[in-house]
């Protein structure tokens, strides 16, 4: 072949490549993005922080959230039903833990009306028992809030006939599966 003709060649294969390679690159503009769906949305009143079983409310504890009105129950606090309902809650006392950014549900709240801790944990209908424990009786330290307990009560009877033979200790199961509110941690 004629040096000529390669020459021409090289050329027109450069100069074609050059012309592809600027063709290419006119045509790499981001395709514009598909328009996001909008989905509706509503304001939940929600934790802002944690708050305990039988945690008074605070101000700071709460706060709104936009949530998708398809996944926000009935039941949750919307600011649309309910703006001031920041103010109407402090106060109010937890009857179950709320973790942050929960919503709120007026069915773990209980109105404090001058009532303590027990009045707000406890169910309606029920009461309240004290019973004084020691380390010794208490398990040591393992037994908590929540917990499920039996109360067995214990008697140690003297031996009626003195004739020597040993006191008798009696013990019966008096209550079975009581819920344990609190533990008193006494010195």
């Amino acid at each position: 072949m004629n040096t000529a003709r390669i020459v021409v060649l090289a050329i027109a294969l450069g100069a074609g490549g050059i012309a592809a390679f600027l063709a290419s690159g006119s045509n790499n503009k981001p395709a514009p993005a598909a328009p996001v769906a909008q989905l509706p949305t509503v304001d939940v009143l929600v934790a802002k922080s944690d708050i305990g079983l039988g945690q008074s409310v605070k101000p700071g504890d709460l706060q709104w959230q936009t949530w998708p009105a398809a996944t926000a129950s009935n039941i949750f606090i919307r600011r649309n039903e309910r703006p001031d309902a920041t103010t109407q809650i402090v106060g109010e006392i937890a009857r179950a833990p709320f973790i942050a950014g929960e919503p709120i549900r007026e069915q773990k709240l209980v109105k404090a009306d001058g009532s303590g801790f027990m009045a707000a944990i406890l169910p309606t209908g029920m009461r309240a028992v004290s019973t004084e424990i020691s380390p010794e009786t208490g398990a040591g330290g393992f037994i908590l809030p929540n917990d499920r307990v039996d109360v067995i009560l214990s008697k140690h009877e003297k031996n009626p006939d003195r004739t020597g033979a040993a006191d008798m200790v009696n013990a019966e199961i008096i209550l079975t599966n009581i819920r344990v509110l609190a533990i008193d941690q006494a010195p």
